[in-house]
């Protein structure tokens, strides 16, 4: 048998240590214990994090029992856990997740004391849906979830609580979609569409079917009496921000102030720029953080005295100083980079505010309408006539010469670089590539001909914004970079991507990083360079459509990274998992629509509207 065919599917093997294991501290609160085990007459690499304090009962010859993930190629077991006494019966054991200085015994220990007390626990399900599936008592289902006999146990009461937490999830969407969309007291603005077509018709360019759907969306809308709750869900260099930017001119006609809140100075300054171009006749202001007092009063002083139609910031909106004279319209780019706390904040500056958040975080359809079902929901896939497909190519680091030639040839054509890195510096001497071993590098390569300049989180405000500026403006020909330049920044210049250690990043970021080149109609370029070979991602040279990227990225790394985008406290489960338990998500979501509709005064009216606090 080989070692892939004796571990079993629950990642269980045991074995026999064959020599002295070693500790390595790596930073504080990390370290990682290393040996080796024999299993079959098979020599395996174990290593497991944080359990340093382990070594000293693992002796050589010791028999043992590990849990973990093994890798075929590495010949390596990544241990989640370790248990001196080897498991050698058929017995279920809870394992938990753990934190330093507590142990899965005691854990163990408290969970059995409590399920020895008399406990009770509150159930959300309503009794029609629980007699309709055969569902466990809600006290039985925690029981077993924790000591459960055999698989079945586990089986049926994860199916409980997960269709629960659903259950509650998709009520608390429902019922808040349903009761905005039932409130008759938004703001109505009396505008003529003839007035928004004509301003679209003299744009420099034509908008795309999806842009033109979602401002009909929009201008419906802002001239109904429900509040706007909406998303414009688009993908990289969909053009989101024209079509912002037409609401805003829809709510300014309508006789209210707009503001439009981006998560950095740079697109902030970006999109003041922008909008000014666009509208002459309209008054904008710009708040930022690196503003003098002076500059910021003399803008705050203009937003309330009514002198303001259109206000541009960062989070320096959210100051309580910030006070405007008739706000309509909050706009929020890159919307999952607030919290909702701040969100609310902004939205609480104005009476009855219609609200439009902007995301370029494509996931797929079936997802955004569950994980946004209280939003409306505009999607923007088409791209702008005239951009061509970005072409991306994974290279290993030994081939860097080839990049280095389409680089040059870029550069002689007077077109731009940027070059991102996952690290600042590379504090523990690995073999990743920091910004400024790459500007060595660059500089070795290029650094006589053309102005090579690095960017990244640690500079101060002032220093970034001038980077920026100076790139923006064609002074500097190569940028080397973290990932700050994922979002919004728009230099039409630039044709080239050049992203290191591609295995570090999920697709959907290496998707956000390539989307800061192809904003024109030239030809552009994506290069991932990475030493081992990572299937996932091919998919980047595969395709350049952002809602496809997101279904493979689902698919190979689960929601984990994909639904980052949603804010801590907005879904966080415990046991459910949107794309193993599908239909059970969907089977809650068609519930909770129906007992929605239906529902009478029992626990889940009471505790989910009050206890759960939905209407907040």
């Amino acid at each position: 048998k080989t070692l892939s065919d004796i571990i079993d599917n629950s990642g269980l093997v045991n074995g026999v240590i064959s020599d002295i294991p070693k500790v390595f501290y790596i930073k504080k609160n990390l370290n990682r214990l290393s040996f080796r085990l024999l299993v079959n007459n098979h020599l395996v690499n174990v290593t497991i994090f944080n359990r340093a304090f382990m070594k000293r009962n693992m002796t050589v010859g010791r028999s043992i029992s590990v849990i973990g993930k093994y890798n075929n190629i590495k010949n390596s077991i990544i241990a989640s856990d370790i248990k001196l006494t080897p498991i050698t019966n058929d017995t279920i054991e809870s394992v938990y997740h753990l934190v330093n200085g507590l142990t899965n015994k005691q854990i163990n220990k408290i969970i059995d004391n409590i399920l020895l007390s008399k406990y009770d626990v509150d159930d959300y399900i309503p009794k029609y849906y629980s007699s309709k599936y055969k569902f466990l008592d809600k006290n039985m289902a925690v029981k077993l979830i924790h000591r459960p006999q055999s698989i079945d146990d586990i089986k049926h009461a994860k199916i409980r609580l997960i269709y629960e937490e659903f259950f509650i999830f998709m009520f608390k969407i429902n019922y808040l979609k349903k009761k905005r969309m039932n409130e008759g007291n938004g703001l109505v603005r009396n505008v003529d569409y003839n007035k928004i077509r004509k301003f679209i018709d003299a744009l420099p360019f034509k908008l795309t079917i999806d842009q033109a759907s979602a401002v009909q969306d929009i201008y419906k809308d802002l001239t109904e009496d429900r509040r706007m709750n909406r998303l414009i869900l688009g993908d990289v260099g969909s053009g989101k921000t024209i079509v912002s930017f037409i609401a805003l001119y829809i709510n300014y006609l309508g006789g209210y102030q707009g503001v439009l809140m981006a998560p950095t100075e740079v697109l902030a300054s970006q999109h003041f720029e922008s909008i000014n171009k666009l509208f002459s006749n309209i008054r904008v202001g710009l708040v930022v953080g690196s503003q003098t007092k002076k500059e910021r009063n003399n803008v705050l002083e203009k937003l309330k005295n009514n002198e303001l139609d259109i206000l541009i910031g960062t989070h320096a909106l959210l100051s309580e100083d910030i006070v405007f004279n008739n706000l309509g319209l909050v706009i929020t780019d890159e919307q999952h980079r607030f919290g909702v706390n701040q969100r609310n904040i902004i939205q609480n500056k104005g009476n009855l505010c219609d609200i439009l958040y902007m995301s370029a975080t494509p996931i797929p359809r079936t997802y955004a309408h569950v994980l946004y079902g209280d939003m409306s929901l505009s999607m923007i896939k088409t791209k702008p006539s005239g951009r061509k497909e970005i072409i991306t190519k994974v290279k290993k680091e030994d081939e860097i010469s080839d990049v280095l030639k389409v680089i040059w040839e870029e550069l002689k054509l007077g077109h731009q670089i940027y070059v991102v890195s996952p690290l600042i510096v590379d504090e523990e001497n690995s073999t990743l590539n920091d910004v400024e071993k790459l500007k060595d590098n660059y500089n070795r390569a290029f650094g006589s001909k053309v102005r090579i300049e690095i960017l990244h989180g640690k500079m101060s405000k002032k220093d970034k914004n001038k980077v920026m500026d100076e790139y923006k403006k064609g002074l500097i020909k190569i940028l080397i970079s973290t990932t700050v330049i994922e979002v919004g920044v728009d230099v039409s210049n630039a044709t080239v991507m050049v992203i290191y250690n591609a295995e570090r990043f999920g697709l959907a970021t290496l998707h956000q990083l390539r989307g800061r080149v192809g904003r024109n109609s030239l030809n552009s370029y994506c290069f991932l360079i990475c030493n081992s070979d990572i299937p996932r991602l091919k998919v980047m040279e595969e395709s350049n459509d952002g809602f496809y990227i997101s279904e493979k990225d689902y698919e190979l790394r689960g929601e984990g990274d994909l639904f980052g985008t949603r804010q801590s406290g907005d879904m966080v489960f415990k046991l459910g998992d949107i794309r193993l338990n599908n239909k059970i998500l969907m089977k809650a979501k068609e519930d909770s629509e129906e007992y929605l509709n239906n529902f009478d005064n029992n626990i889940l009216y009471k505790n989910i509207m009050k206890k759960l606090d939905v209407t907040n």
